[in-house]
C-alpha cells in the first residue's frame, strides 16, 4: 500500500509517498481501507511540529479519513467487515489503508459521497462542539468570530443562523462578501480594528468569542466580551509562517494564552476556556459519535453544505499542503487514495 511520510519536521517538502505491506489489526482495532482523507490546517501544524502532543518524526499526517473496514482484530464487536466509517485520528491518515482503535471509528451512510462527509469530521465537528460542547452558546448571543472565511469559520457560520446566533466575523477584504452571504456581519481585520468595531456594534461586547488564531488576538478578544461573556481558544495559527514554525509565533501564542487564561481565572464576569476536538473526543466518545451523526443528518437536510475545493490523489501530499494557505475560502481539499 502506498503511504504519505515526513521524515522530519517542516514545509510541505517534507512529504513523501512511501510503498509497504499494508498494517495489520491489533486487538480492538479495525483496518480499513480509506476512500478519503481531508487536508487541514492542522496537519500542517503537526508536519511544521507546532501541534501540540503531536507525533515525532518519521510519522504519517492525516487527521480525519472516511473508509471501508477490511478486516476486524480480537476482540472487535461492534464494526465487521464492509462497514463504512468515519474516524478522527490526529495524524496518520494520509495512507491507502489504516488501523484505528473500533471506538474512534463512527459508522457512516454508504450512499453519500465520501469527500463531503470526510469534510466534516473535522471542520464541521469543531463547529458544532465550540458552539454547543464549550461555549454552550443560547439563542440570540452574539459571537464573534476569527478566520470566519476558513473551513472552521464557514462551518461556524452555516450552524450559527438555524441556532438562532448572531455573527460578526473577521476575515479578509477579499472573503468579507463570501462571509456576509452567509449571514454574519463582516470586519476587515487588515483594515479595521475590529475591537473598536465590535463595541460599536454591540451592547457591551459579545458573548461568545471564538479564537483560532491565538496570539495578541486572544488577549483583544477577552478584552471584546461583555459580563459573563466566553472566550473559546481552539487553535495557534499564528504558531506558522509561510507553512512553517515560527519560534517567534509560537512564544507569542503561549505566553498570550497563558495570560488570557490567568484574566479569565481571576474574573469573576468573564470566562477563558480552551477545546481541542481529540481531547474532547477522548473523554466523551459518546458524544463524538452523536455529534457526528447529528451533522450528517444536518447534511441531508441541506442545513450544511461542505465544499469540496480539490480532490487529488494521495500522492499528491505535498501538493495539497502548498495549496493549504490559499484554499481555504474555496472549500475542503481532499485527499483521495
Amino acid at each position: 500500500m502506498k503511504r504519505v511520510v515526513a521524515d522530519r519536521f517542516g514545509g510541505p517538502e517534507v512529504l513523501r509517498v512511501t510503498e509497504e505491506p499494508a498494517p495489520r489489526p491489533g486487538p480492538g482495532q479495525v483496518r480499513v481501507a480509506v476512500q478519503a482523507a481531508g487536508v487541514s490546517f492542522t496537519d500542517a501544524l503537526v508536519r511544521a511540529g507546532t501541534y501540540l502532543g503531536g507525533p515525532k518524526p518519521p510519522f504519517t499526517p492525516g487527521y480525519e479519513f472516511v473508509g471501508t473496514v477490511r478486516e476486524a482484530g480480537p476482540g472487535c464487536t461492534a464494526l465487521h467487515e464492509g462497514y463504512r466509517v468515519a474516524a478522527l485520528t490526529g495524524w496518520g491518515g494520509y495512507a491507502e489503508q489504516v488501523c484505528v482503535a473500533e471506538e474512534l471509528a463512527v459508522p457512516v451512510p454508504e450512499d453519500l459521497d465520501a469527500a463531503q462527509l470526510v469534510s466534516i469530521v473535522f471542520p464541521y465537528m469543531t463547529a458544532y462542539q465550540l458552539l454547543r460542547r464549550a461555549a454552550k452558546a443560547d439563542r440570540g448571543e452574539t459571537v464573534l468570530l476569527h478566520g470566519a472565511a476558513g473551513r472552521v469559520g464557514t462551518a461556524v457560520l452555516e450552524l450559527a443562523a438555524p441556532a438562532g446566533l448572531r455573527v460578526l466575523g473577521t476575515a479578509s477584504a477579499a472573503d468579507c462578501a463570501q462571509v456576509e452571504r452567509l449571514g454574519a456581519v463582516a470586519i476587515d481585520y487588515r483594515n479595521e480594528d475590529f475591537l473598536p468595531r465590535v463595541r460599536e456594534l454591540t451592547n457591551g461586547g459579545v458573548d461568545i468569542a471564538l479564537d483560532g488564531i491565538g496570539g495578541a488576538l486572544s488577549l483583544r478578544s477577552y478584552r471584546a466580551l461583555r459580563p459573563g461573556g466566553r472566550l473559546v481558544l481552539f487553535g495557534h495559527y499564528s504558531t506558522l509562517t509561510h507553512g512553517r514554525r515560527s519560534w517567534r509565533g509560537w512564544l507569542s501564542w503561549y505566553a498570550c494564552a497563558v495570560g488570557a487564561g490567568l484574566a479569565g481565572l481571576l474574573s469573576p464576569r468573564r470566562r477563558v476556556l480552551a477545546y481541542r476536538i481529540a481531547k474532547l473526543r477522548d473523554r466523551h466518545p459518546d458524544w463524538f459519535r452523536d455529534d457526528l451523526h447529528e451533522l450528517v443528518r444536518l447534511l441531508r437536510a441541506g442545513t450544511i453544505h461542505p465544499v469540496v475545493a480539490e480532490r487529488l490523489p494521495l500522492t499528491d501530499a505535498r501538493r495539497a499542503h502548498e495549496l493549504l494557505d490559499c484554499s481555504a475560502a474555496r472549500g475542503k481539499l481532499v485527499l483521495i487514495p
